[in-house]
């Protein structure tokens, strides 16, 4: 029914997620009326996967939207003190961490932005110095992965449960304490990535595998690196042609971008799959740790939950992948490049992750700023 009907009514509708009727329904014209903080779907999603009231889902939205606008700020004000910073979703506002040390006018500076202040051991800087110290390494296949917690203020280190006892994981966590302060967790499963063979749905593919689309761009759209490389052709879901990979890195990142023609074209629009209604894209504000965050992919559609962390290195088999976003929403094979969405701000694409959404699991996603950056792109938006 949807594929009779959408044969070219744009890229992200017919591919991302499928679900909106035409690209002629993307509303004609702003007016006066305020601007709502997402879909209903999306507060639907919330709703489902947060445990929250409808009420309380939209409040959270507003809330992780002033501390997103308020962080650079903070961040500023706090100076060299500055021990990183995370939404508090109990409290509904951002705190900001400022070493012992800092003098009273920096943390009166960083309260008069509106931000709670906690005080701690290590700036920063010298847990990013650390975590840097492991990015040298070489990591066996049981450590998961790590990153720096600004809450724990510590550098995490990520072990497979069953291989904790490893000889090799325990020599790594030695070398590991000697870089930095770290605290080590326990997780169920080994990360990978989610691409995945031919199957049925709203794809894309490239040869035999099948990803998701993240965002649209300006002549393209830009999704995970590990779907495909450099020259790569794409077909959508019915195996037309509609574009070719321009620019892809994994591992060490896991980002790509696709161009497109062949009667195809981009809408910014992450859509709903016919069980929630469509999102737009409206910028890339970066949502801090503690935000709530939503993913689209083609094999389970949507899913919500909070970003754990920031910066972290991702262990998969293939090799180390850097600078990722840690999250709580699950995803399965197919997912792959899929969009994570913060109220109506892209956040990145799907890159991998462990469990699956009927157990559960956390996913990690390639932050869109750092792609469109590097590729010189500009995300289409409302």
């Amino acid at each position: 029914m949807r594929r009779s009907r959408f044969r070219h009514a744009g890229l992200a509708l017919l591919l991302v997620l499928g679900g909106w009727t035409a690209a002629g329904s993307l509303p004609a014209a702003a007016d006066d009326s305020p601007t709502p903080p997402a879909s209903p779907g999306l507060l639907q999603a919330m709703q489902r996967d947060l445990g929250l009231t409808r009420a309380e889902a939209e409040d959270r939205l507003a809330a992780e939207r002033r501390a997103t606008d308020l962080e650079p700020a903070a961040r500023r004000a706090a100076g060299d003190a500055y021990g990183g910073s995370w939404f508090d979703a109990e409290e509904g506002r951002l705190t900001v961490a400022v070493t012992s040390d800092a003098p009273a006018t920096t943390v009166r500076a960083v309260r008069s932005t509106g931000a709670a202040v906690r005080t701690v051991e290590h700036s920063a800087r010298a847990l990013d110095t650390a975590r840097a110290r492991l990015d040298r390494l070489d990591a066996p296949p049981g450590v998961s992965g790590w990153h720096v917690d600004p809450a724990a203020n510590s550098l995490v280190v990520e072990v497979v449960a069953a291989e904790r006892a490893d000889n090799d994981v325990r020599r790594f966590l030695d070398r590991a304490r000697a870089a930095g302060p770290v605290t080590v967790r326990t997780v169920p499963g080994t990360p990978r990535t989610y691409a995945a063979g031919t199957v049925g749905g709203d794809p894309y593919y490239t040869g035999n595998v099948r990803c998701s689309i993240g965002f649209s761009v300006h002549g393209g759209f830009v999704t995970a690196g590990h779907c495909g490389g450099p020259g790569a052709g794409v077909s959508g879901w019915d195996r037309s042609y509609i574009g070719t990979f321009q620019g892809s890195s994994f591992p060490d990142n896991d980002y790509a971008w696709v161009s497109v023609g062949s009667g195809w074209w981009t809408v910014p629009v992450v859509l709903g799959w016919g069980t929630v209604p469509d999102q737009l894209v409206r910028g890339s504000a970066e949502a801090p740790v503690g935000a709530s965050v939503c993913r689209s992919g083609s094999t389970t559609h949507w899913h919500c939950g909070t970003v754990l962390a920031k910066n972290e290195t991702v262990n998969y088999s293939q090799g180390a992948v850097h600078q990722m976003t840690k999250t709580s929403v699950c995803a399965e094979p197919g997912d792959s490049g899929g969009s994570f969405i913060s109220g109506d701000q892209a956040q990145g694409v799907t890159s991998g992750g462990w469990g699956n959404c009927s157990s559960g699991g956390e996913t990690w996603f390639q932050p869109v700023n750092e792609i469109l950056n590097r590729y010189g792109l500009t995300l289409h938006t409302a």
